[in-house]
C-alpha cells in the first residue's frame, strides 16, 4: 500500500556516521516506496535542497532525515535554514539523534521539526525503528508536493 498518491517518497538523509549510513541504506533498499540520497553534512544538505553546485538538477525531496550532530553545520542550524526558506519551510524534517535529552527534543520541535527520533542501539532495534518510520511516512502520512 502506498499513500502520497502512489508515488515514491523521496528522502534526503544527512548523516555522517558510516555505520548508521550502512544500516540505513541496507534497510531502505528493501522499500520500493522510497528513493533516497545520503549527504554527509549540513552544508551539503542545504546545497542539495537549494539545488546548488553539483545538485542543480537534483529533485526536491519529500522529506528530510537530519542527524543533529554533524560537521560544518549541525542539524539545528540546517533545520533553522530550512524553516526560514519560503520554498522549503513545508518540508517535513525528522530529527535523528543518539540523544534522548529533553533539551534536544524541545529544541527540535521549537525549531519546526516534524518528528524527533532517538537512534536505538543495536542493529535489530535500529532496523525496526527505520521500518516503522518508513511505514508511517509512506502509508499513513501525506507529504506536501514541493517540486513535482
Amino acid at each position: 500500500m502506498k499513500n502520497n498518491h502512489g508515488r515514491q517518497l523521496r528522502l534526503l538523509i544527512a548523516e555522517d556516521n558510516p555505520d548508521d549510513i550502512f544500516i540505513l541504506e541496507d534497510i531502505l533498499r528493501k522499500f520500493d516506496s522510497i528513493s533516497y540520497k545520503v549527504v554527509n553534512d549540513g552544508e551539503e544538505m542545504l546545497a542539495y535542497l537549494r539545488q546548488k553546485g553539483d545538485y542543480q538538477s537534483s529533485p526536491i525531496p519529500d522529506m528530510a532525515l537530519l542527524d543533529i550532530r554533524m560537521p560544518k553545520k549541525d542539524g539545528y542550524e540546517v533545520l533553522k535554514e530550512i524553516k526560514s526558506d519560503p520554498r522549503l519551510k513545508a518540508l517535513p524534517v525528522v530529527m535523528f539523534s543518539t540523544s534522548s535529552a529533553m533539551k534536544d527534543v524541545m529544541k527540535s520541535y521549537v525549531g519546526g521539526a516534524s518528528t524527533f527520533i532517538t537512534k536505538p542501539v543495536g542493529f535489530l532495534p535500529f532496523q525496526e525503528m527505520i521500518h516503522q518510520m518508513i511505514t508511517y511516512w509512506t502509508q499513513v502520512a501525506t507529504v506536501p508536493d514541493l517540486g513535482r
